[in-house]
């Protein structure tokens, strides 16, 4: 898939826009005064793959909180601010790797200025973050309602503000809880933009409709190029957020360093207990960081056919499956021991 050239931004030692990958992003949620939880955290997602950090600082004295994040781990951390233009500047300052904010929300320009002013000094780039609940008020009342007009009008806005005082080392996210809204403000905003685009669906819910919220609406943004680092909001534990991320990106082929999978969904021909099979090998790989294309397939009779450019496959048969590589069968195995087998074949690969 043809990534879009955006400009580049370097947060930290991850580079997102002009083609490079596209960044895996999540946010803490352990509270701010509890430090010993935040580093868990912070841990947790980086052991699982996140590579950008995130962080609210709901009030000042955040500085001990930054800096016991940044030790935890390498991961760029964003300092995630609203409304109150002397925590960004206090961020900025005690070390992080970008500030979030909503300039319409931080105050009259001047605020906004001494925001720029402590960034740029320390070349920390600025997210431009708008979402359904902070258009400015003469938006809302010339739209009546945040639509995606509304939200990318706002972020063009934000972004003039930025740009008027000479700081271009932005990225930008527009975020709606409503999967059209979000998808055709990105769109809009896409259009007359070159900076790099933050992908979120905001309050999407928890695991199982986040997810699909966020599969869909990244889906079709990112076929239309328009993408460089992504979050999946959920009401859950952060490192689902990463690890469903990681899935997304490698559905659509732009994540290449773990395992691809092709199982099917069975039918009457279906001999062997597949479902338990592709969860436990699923399971198994979650972590490998192998290219590798696996299929889990129910039967003999479109197993290797219908799989046949997978790497490494199985497919089940009466008490016994075959095993595959590259659409060529290799031998067969008792069906107690194929998830082993398998395993033990990308083991080798």
């Amino acid at each position: 898939m043809k990534r879009q050239k955006t400009r580049e931004v370097r947060i930290g030692s991850v580079v997102i826009g002009g083609g490079n990958l596209v960044a895996i992003q999540s946010m803490l949620c352990a509270p701010p005064e509890d430090m010993e939880a935040n580093v868990r955290q912070t841990r947790a997602l980086y052991e699982a793959g996140c590579q950008i950090n995130r962080v609210a600082m709901p009030r000042e004295g955040g500085t001990r909180l930054i800096q016991a994040i940044k030790e935890a781990s390498p991961m760029p951390l964003v300092a995630d601010i609203q409304f109150d233009y002397r925590l960004a500047i206090e961020a900025a300052r005690a070390g992080a790797d970008k500030v979030r904010i909503n300039p319409g929300n931080i105050g009259d320009q001047e605020k906004v200025r001494q925001v720029v002013e402590a960034c740029g000094e320390r070349d920390i780039p600025i997210r431009i973050g708008v979402n359904s609940g902070s258009l400015e008020r003469e938006i809302l009342e010339k739209y009546q309602r945040p639509t995606a007009q509304a939200l990318a009008e706002s972020a063009l806005l934000n972004i003039r503000l930025l740009e008027e005082l000479d700081f271009h080392n932005y990225v930008v996210a527009i975020k709606s809880s409503d999967v059209f809204t979000t998808v055709e403000a990105y769109r809009l905003a896409a259009e007359q933009t070159d900076c790099p685009f933050h992908l979120g669906v905001t309050e999407a819910g928890t695991e199982r409709m986040g997810i699909i919220k966020s599969a869909a609406a990244f889906g079709a943004l990112l076929a239309d190029n328009i993408g460089d680092t992504i979050r999946v909001s959920l009401t859950d534990d952060p490192v689902k957020e990463v690890y469903a991320a990681r899935d997304i990106l490698r559905g659509l082929g732009l994540l290449r360093n773990g395992p691809r999978f092709v199982s099917c969904p069975t039918c009457g021909r279906c001999q062997v207990d597949l479902f338990r099979v592709a969860r436990e090998v699923e399971e198994a790989l979650r972590d490998c960081q192998k290219d590798v294309k696996i299929a889990i397939m129910g039967c003999p009779v479109n197993g290797p056919g219908e799989a046949r450019d997978a790497d490494i496959g199985i497919a089940g048969g009466k008490g016994e499956a075959l095993l595959f590589r590259k659409g060529e069968i290799v031998r067969k195995v008792p069906e107690e021991q194929m998830v082993a087998v398998l395993l033990e074949e990308v083991a080798r690969l």
